[in-house]
């Protein structure tokens, strides 16, 4: 049996990359494809799918908006939000509506992945009952206050903030590197953790001419980021 994945983003080249990458895994099946959330609820309110690959802002109904319908008219799936919308109300409110997973713009095969894995986690654990030990797995404690994921230094957090403060501007994490004298790597590992923590935000540049990249700027208090 193979798990049926829905996928509702109105972005056709995102769309085409989500595909591309679920059907690496043979444990899924892409069961349907849509742009905007209200197609997409007509659809899984006669037919059953297992998990959806949700964007936040789309035309007609949001990601939000469809997740919330779904779990009033007691349809049962799971959802990974794929979306450039990082902003901390936003991710709050989808942790609330249980979503698996939370994938910021742009992404990888390699992070998808482990999105579609934990979600396989969460199912074949719910198939029998669940010790202590299995449930702390299932649920990683979050980032206590005040401390840093293991390999990250808060020097090297501070300066890239400082960096990227006085470029008064979107940067590449090409960019970052030059100006910190880091790594590429390293800035985007950086990065990545500023924008789950909400105080940056990253969105897909296409006007490169080639390969979009990602640009990140630090978010203003009242920023509220949307695709």
């Amino acid at each position: 049996m193979r798990y049926q994945v829905v996928i509702v983003e109105d972005d056709p080249m995102v769309r085409m990359l989500d595909r591309s990458f679920v059907e690496l895994d043979h444990r899924f099946t892409v069961a349907g494809e849509f742009q905007d959330g209200r197609a997409a609820l007509q659809w899984l309110r006669n037919h059953p799918a297992d998990l959806l690959i949700l964007d936040v802002y789309m035309p007609s109904m949001t990601g939000v908006e469809l997740l919330k319908a779904l779990r009033e008219e007691e349809i049962p799936l799971d959802a990974i939000m794929v979306t450039a919308a990082n902003d901390a109300k936003t991710v709050d409110t989808l942790l609330h509506l249980g979503v698996v997973d939370y994938l910021v713009k742009p992404f990888g095969q390699e992070r998808l992945q482990r999105a579609l894995d934990a979600f396989c986690r969460f199912r074949e654990a719910l198939h029998d009952s669940v010790t202590q030990e299995e449930l702390d797995a299932l649920f990683p404690r979050r980032t206590a206050a005040g401390s840093l994921p293991k390999g990250l230094q808060a020097q090297t957090l501070g300066h890239l903030r400082q960096c990227l403060s006085r470029a008064g501007r979107a940067c590449t994490s090409e960019e970052l590197a030059a100006a910190a004298g880091l790594s590429v790597v390293t800035v985007r590992r950086y990065m990545n953790y500023l924008v789950d923590q909400g105080e940056a935000v990253s969105r897909i540049n296409y006007d490169t001419g080639g390969r979009p990249c990602a640009l990140y700027v630090l978010r203003r208090p009242d920023e509220t980021e949307k695709t």
